[in-house]
């Protein structure tokens, strides 16, 4: 059986899902998503990406498809009928169809809603993770909502490019002071020179990750330190271990910023088990 896509109320081929030209989402990135890890076929996260959703949706003024109840039922669906165990959803909701015009429209619309579910290989990704990562950095040029975890991501998508030109997994934004806000997917993290655990407060323009909130709580069951302060991509270099998080990559130790060694240069043991116990929490807590 090929991919499923829902579009809109209906479970249609993937190669079949289409969307209106004049979707707002599309035209404007006037839309906002989600991506749950999904593990034995059930939602990582479940609860945390939920109410980021619903936040995302509010910022934007943008009502609320269905339910969460429904939202739930329908997500599973997809995941049912892709026959995916280990994998990703990604779910995108925006204003809907409309003439084209900057303002939103006079008459309200109904939200376009969007779902698709893929697979990953899972042994893969630890084989990756066993081996670390490298970023790149690059000035901080997006806008001072981020988050918001809207669809205008072309400044990420530029930025992987760049670090995909350069051999690497990932770049790193610096803002105007030289600290690194967070990554073009994923949240940035380092175990500096003191072990102290160190990654950018939210209350900068980054993205508030589900998964860097789970692993927060994760940390506070462990009695570590963390100190969400912002850190250089000097001190990353000078740091014990870092590494990154998202729902695609989970914990991803980083081995080396531009070009340069991050501590000796190898994956780190902390890393290493912060993956495992995030993996364990996101298995018991999934649904």
């Amino acid at each position: 059986m090929g991919r499923i896509a829902y579009v809109n109320g209906q479970f249609v081929r993937h190669g079949d899902a289409v969307v209106h030209i004049e979707d707002r989402g599309y035209q404007l990135a006037d839309a906002v998503y989600e991506v749950w890890a999904l593990f034995d076929g059930k939602l990582a996260d479940a609860e945390g990406h939920f109410a980021r959703l619903e936040r995302s949706l509010s910022e934007l003024s943008i009502p609320t498809p269905m339910s969460r109840a429904a939202l739930t039922i329908v997500l599973k669906e997809a995941v049912r009928q892709n026959r995916v165990r280990d994998g990703l959803v990604y779910l995108q909701v925006g204003r809907g169809v409309a003439p084209r015009g900057h303002a939103f429209p006079d008459q309200p619309t109904a939200p376009s809603v969007v779902i698709t579910v893929s697979a990953v290989d899972r042994p893969a990704l630890e084989a990756k993770a066993a081996k670390g990562v490298t970023v790149i950095t690059t000035p901080e040029n997006r806008w001072g909502r981020c988050d918001i975890k809207t669809v205008g991501l072309l400044p990420n998508a530029l930025a992987k490019q760049a670090a995909k030109e350069k051999g690497a997994g990932e770049a790193w934004f610096v803002d105007e002071l030289g600290f690194v806000t967070e990554g073009a997917s994923s949240n940035a993290w380092i175990i500096d020179a003191d072990g102290v655990l160190r990654t950018r407060d939210t209350n900068a323009n980054i993205l508030r990750g589900v998964t860097r909130r789970t692993l927060l709580d994760v940390l506070a069951g462990e009695g570590m330190k963390v100190e969400e302060r912002p850190f250089t991509p000097q001190e990353a270099l000078e740091a014990q271990e870092a590494f990154i998080t998202g729902a695609g990559i989970l914990v991803l130790p980083v081995v080396a910023v531009d070009g340069k060694p991050v501590g000796n240069g190898e994956v780190g043991p902390v890393a290493m088990k912060l993956r495992r116990l995030y993996i364990e929490r996101a298995r018991a807590t999934a649904v």
